[in-house]
């Protein structure tokens, strides 16, 4: 990817995370991803349920072992650091979870959950702490009276609101954002994502966005990038994807987008058949079973990423030399 290496935050490659599946079949969850994420920029990350989005996200801040591949911040390998030295990393390299309901202990108040992250890495200074968490609480919207709080006490939005406060505990520079906005109502979805908006611009921070709302990822991404079945098949400029649509997973996908606009509308894509296994993916182009323009080249043989125009890279034999 052509970005000054002074810019780049995180750079992965040959990202793979298998699982143990039955009849000792490995599942590939992610089987093979390169990417580049560079400082404040919003990398948006889109496919159908299963595709690897929440696995390869998790992945990257080491939430999840890589089979294979590395991943580098600031130039250092992740899967090479020691445990002391990776939860230092850790402070840098925060994820925002999908359930505000799930990710909530129950039995702690706001306040205990807010002082975990401290807790966890050994600041124990109370006055700071405690000044810390009623800046935090500012940050996100809350107020004081919100700390006595049990999860239960608060609304999908509120519970969300701790979620980001708690990621930003420790200052990070990348904040996973997986799905964090799914599981709200509309209204409240838009209140979230203008926070995390503002929170960027004023805090400096880096997102990688999860999400399978397509609209979403329209609206808050800098970059997107489009997977399938593990595999990375379009990364793009969000205008330059939206309006050069080149994988056709990509075009299918994104003709699904509602226009209120006629004019911009565009025909329905209906793609055929059923998303293969990742445990079994198939030969060649994983998507050509699938794919309305398939050829045989596409059945035997594996496509590369080319870069079709500047920052816009397409993995598709429609668009290679060779």
């Amino acid at each position: 990817m052509e970005i000054e290496k002074d810019d780049v935050l995180l750079e992965a490659q040959n990202v793979k995370i298998h699982f143990d599946g039955k009849k000792k079949q490995k599942v590939k969850a992610v089987d093979g991803v390169n990417l580049t994420i560079k400082k404040g920029e919003t990398f948006g990350v889109v496919g159908e349920s299963g595709c690897g989005k929440s696995t390869f996200g998790r992945g990257l801040i080491q939430l999840l072992p890589l089979t294979e591949g590395t991943v580098k911040v600031y130039g250092k390998d992740l899967t090479k650091l020691k445990k002391a030295e990776m939860k230092e990393m850790r402070k840098k390299l925060q994820i925002i979870f999908q359930d505000p309901s799930a990710c909530l202990n129950p039995r702690r108040n706001v306040e205990q959950i807010l002082n975990e992250p401290f807790h966890v890495h050994g600041i124990r200074d109370k006055k700071r702490i405690r000044e810390r968490i009623m800046e935090l609480l500012q940050l996100v919207g809350l107020d004081e009276y919100h700390l006595s709080r049990y999860p239960h006490e608060l609304s999908g939005g509120q519970k969300q609101r701790i979620g980001i406060a708690r990621a930003l505990a420790l200052e990070p520079e990348l904040i996973i954002c997986d799905e964090a906005v799914s599981a709200l109502d509309v209204s409240v979805q838009a209140q979230v994502l203008n926070l995390l908006s503002e929170l960027k611009n004023k805090l400096g921070l880096t997102y990688f966005f999860i999400s399978h709302n397509l609209n979403v990822v329209y609206q808050v991404s800098d970059r997107v990038g489009v997977m399938y079945l593990g595999k990375m098949v379009e990364i793009a400029p969000y205008d330059s994807l939206y309006e050069n649509r080149l994988h056709p997973y990509t075009q299918a996908l994104l003709s699904a987008i509602p226009q209120v606009d006629k004019a911009k509308q565009s025909e329905r894509i209906i793609l055929q058949g059923e998303v293969p296994s990742p445990s079994n993916p198939p030969q060649g182009c994983r998507f050509h079973t699938r794919c309305p323009r398939a050829c045989e080249r596409c059945r035997t043989k594996e496509p590369q990423m080319v870069e079709w125009k500047k920052g816009h890279f397409v993995y598709c034999h429609l668009y290679s030399q060779s």
